[in-house]
């Protein structure tokens, strides 16, 4: 069944029996507890907060609910995610499941069920038992997905090691990981060599027996965290995690068996390998696999593949909307963009230039226990949580402190909640025997505890520290603000990055800007500094200096700026702050233009070794 995906006002409109009637019981439920003068402004806010919960097709509640009882349903018939998968080949063997937009190489349902077996029975011959790790490090194609899940079919973890990683990053991540081989891909030798196991064609190496001990909470994968704030952290992910992420997508934003998506993202992430890829294990739907996301040829990917989902991360629609205007970028099936990072000041330019009717936007990690989806479609929003019925999904924005951004706790000892409007961390209360409550954490048993807080909810209590700043509205849908690292003070006022990175990278008509605070030598709080991409070196900075004036308050304006060539991106398409904020301003460490906001004159000044030292010793004013 097709559902249409109605707008925010169109919930007023909607009158129908049961609606009506569970309306009134509301209404009922409020008198008690308001005065009539009060009653009529807070019915209408909870009616319609009521139905944003209740009455849309993919309302949070009956995802959550749905999605609950399948893994519940899984766990009680001690299925995992290959018992998934066969269940999957049984009803769609013929259909194609992978397309490699490499080579056109198309994969059926069957054919990949084939292949994962002999990688699981190779591995078998070599030694391999249950528990053991094996760490992935190749590009994405098809044989990526045909490999994880030939190791998890016989309970060998596979670590997912990011391919672009070298050095000190690529030795650290094999090493936490605890891996006793690496399998790793290269064309000539690698290929080579499973054709000459293809070459055998034996029956018993297409037939694997599933690991019949193993369940839904056991162990599947680690990926890793993008690294953006230090080396990365290996996220476990369970086989319940793993069904949980790609059915809350599925259900939540109406996708169906019929979709073809379009995954360009990289499959050692979640994103790509889980919400992507998990629509085709799971639910039957056709995957087009890009070895790297590439903006030119976005479009005519699309078209080719007739897909009718697409997929982004990070930064990509902006890289998107900053290629020139082509007839093909409009004509394709594409009736969904499915992703989270969608800055809000690009958003509908997005839908209405790409004919994209559809913003699918989510927000969540690989390992949290907190993620949300904007079912409604309600524009720069990342999520939305029932303030009616929070005990479905025990989820809450609390203060932090403005200044460490520590939590902040009340006489009795707990965090206290956010009102509507106000910022605050997102937590989300651990239940580890619930399937959605639950938290798995990371191989590092340090860094599992570091993001676990007390005493969130309630006395005794514990609750997953997501490290971003939302905002909620009055009707619960949320809104990413910040993370709670990069968010500075500057004159009195709290500065979200996030924010400034949106405002300056429209002005500069779409580069790469990272925007962090850096510490000045008597000065209260951090200076706002601003890295820009720009390789040509062609911004007239007097026009940008008059335009950030109307579009930014005096405490949001970039103190200092970095002019590079290139900024440093993770595979997420996620900015690295880390080494920049390290650098800060100081123009002997950087051979970067950097330039300085003066007061007096109101414009961007050179900043030399000459005016760096004023500025240090307080000479200068800021």
């Amino acid at each position: 069944m097709i559902y249409k995906c109605y707008p925010a006002n169109h919930y007023l409109k909607r009158q129908t029996k049961d609606i009506l009637t569970l309306t009134l019981l509301v209404v009922m439920s409020i008198q008690k507890q308001f005065s009539p003068l009060s009653c009529c402004c807070c019915c209408r806010r909870r009616i319609l907060t009521l139905s944003f919960t209740s009455f849309h097709p993919y309302s949070a509640a009956g995802v959550l609910i749905k999605v609950k009882w399948n893994v519940k349903r899984h766990l009680r018939e001690r299925n995992t995610l290959p018992k998934i998968f066969a269940e999957t080949v049984r009803r769609h063997g013929d259909k194609t499941a992978l397309i490699f937009e490499g080579t056109g190489e198309k994969w059926s349902f069957r054919q990949l069920d084939e292949y994962s077996n002999r990688v699981a029975n190779l591995l078998l011959q070599r030694g391999f038992v249950e528990g053991d790790v094996v760490a992935l490090f190749m590009e994405s194609r098809s044989q990526y997905v045909g490999l994880w899940l030939g190791m998890a079919k016989i309970g060998v973890e596979a670590a997912l090691i990011n391919f672009n990683l070298r050095l000190e990053a690529l030795v650290h991540c094999v090493t936490i990981s605890n891996a006793k081989a690496v399998l790793y891909w290269f064309v000539h030798c690698f290929l080579l060599y499973f054709l000459y196991f293809d070459c055998f064609s034996l029956i018993c190496f297409c037939m694997c027996l599933l690991i019949s001990c193993l369940c839904l909470t056991d162990r599947l994968f680690y990926i890793y965290t993008s690294g953006t704030t230090g080396m990365p952290k290996a996220a476990i992910v369970v086989h319940s995690r793993y069904y949980r992420m790609a059915a809350l997508v599925y259900y939540g934003f109406g996708m169906t068996s019929d979709d073809v998506m379009y995954d360009c993202l990289p499959l050692y992430h979640s994103a790509g390998n889980i919400v992507g890829v998990g629509q085709c294990l799971i639910h039957g739907m056709t995957v087009v696999i890009k070895k790297k996301f590439s903006a030119s040829r976005f479009w005519d990917d699309c078209a080719k593949y007739n897909c009718t989902i697409v997929q982004y991360i990070g930064e990509i629609c902006r890289y998107l909307l900053n290629q020139p205007v082509k007839d093909i970028e409009r004509q394709h099936r594409v009736r969904m963009a499915l992703g989270n990072g969608l800055r809000q000041s690009i958003w509908e330019e997005f839908t209405s230039r790409f004919n994209v009717p559809q913003i699918a936007e989510f927000y969540g990690a690989t390992e949290c226990n907190c993620s949300l989806g904007n079912f409604g479609n309600m524009t720069g929003a990342c999520g939305f949580n029932s303030q009616i019925l929070p005990f479905i999904y025990p989820i809450r924005l609390v203060k932090v402190d403005e200044e460490t951004m520590e939590l902040t706790r009340g006489p009795d000892g707990v965090c206290i909640p956010c009102k509507p409007g106000e910022p605050g961390q997102l937590v989300g209360r651990i239940i580890q025997n619930d399937p959605l409550r639950r938290f798995d954490g990371y191989v590092n048993e340090g860094a599992t505890t570091k993001k676990i807080a007390n005493n969130v909810f309630k006395k005794g209590d514990s609750a997953y520290l997501s490290g971003d700043v939302l905002i909620m509205d009055q009707y619960g849908y949320m809104y990413f603000k910040d993370r709670t690292g990069d968010t500075f003070r500057w004159k009195g006022e709290n500065v979200s990055t996030t924010e400034v990175e949106g405002t300056l990278s429209r002005l500069l008509d779409m580069k790469d800007v990272v925007v962090y605070g850096v510490e000045v030598p008597g000065a209260e709080g951090k200076a706002g500094m601003a890295a820009v991409a720009d390789p040509e070196r062609s911004t007239d900075l007097d026009k940008f200096g008059k335009d950030l004036e109307k579009a930014l308050p005096p405490y949001a304006r970039p103190v200092f700026l970095r002019f590079l060539n290139e900024v440093n991106k993770t595979g997420t398409y996620k900015f690295q702050k880390t080494e920049m904020r390290r650098e800060g301003f100081d123009p002997s460490i950087t051979s970067n233009k950097l330039y300085f906001l003066d007061p007096s004159r109101g414009r961007y000044v050179e900043l030399h070794q000459e005016l760096y030292s004023s500025i240090i010793s307080g000479k200068q004013k800021l």
